[in-house]
């Protein structure tokens, strides 16, 4: 009687096993997730720049010119606000693209023809968030 073992626990080899299994398992997850997470991102940035370009197109086809800058574009409610860059997680670094000028030389008015990131960031297809 005295061989037969009277505790029921896990001996220290079985923990190591258990653990270095489970590491295995995250090195594997952790790199997709942040992919996901990138991934994730980037289609928050393309809605945001769609939904802005679009006020900004709204704004021109309303009043003849480019608005003066963003924060326009909020009081004269085409936004309801400036979204957050998902990449810099900021307001205020939106870049701005001043009108240029047509074939005949015109420029129109306004500050604000377009709009990108102000992150210095590449993306996952391999072109900058600046170039989006």
């Amino acid at each position: 009687m005295a061989d037969k073992r009277q505790n029921g626990g896990f001996t220290l080899i079985e923990l190591l096993i258990v653990m270095t299994i489970i590491g295995i398992l995250a090195s594997i997850a952790v790199p997709s997730y942040q992919r996901s997470v990138i991934k994730a991102r980037e289609a928050v940035l393309m809605e945001d720049l769609y939904q802005m370009r679009r006020a900004i197109d709204a704004y021109f086809a309303d009043h003849g010119k480019y608005p003066e800058s963003l924060e326009s574009l909020v009081e004269s409610k085409y936004l309801r606000d400036i979204p957050r860059d998902p990449f810099t997680n900021a307001q205020d670094s939106w870049e701005v693209v001043v009108p240029t000028p047509t074939v005949e030389g015109e420029v129109a008015e306004g500050g604000v023809a377009d709009v990108r990131s102000g992150s210095e960031l590449i993306g996952l297809n391999g072109t900058p968030y600046r170039e989006w």
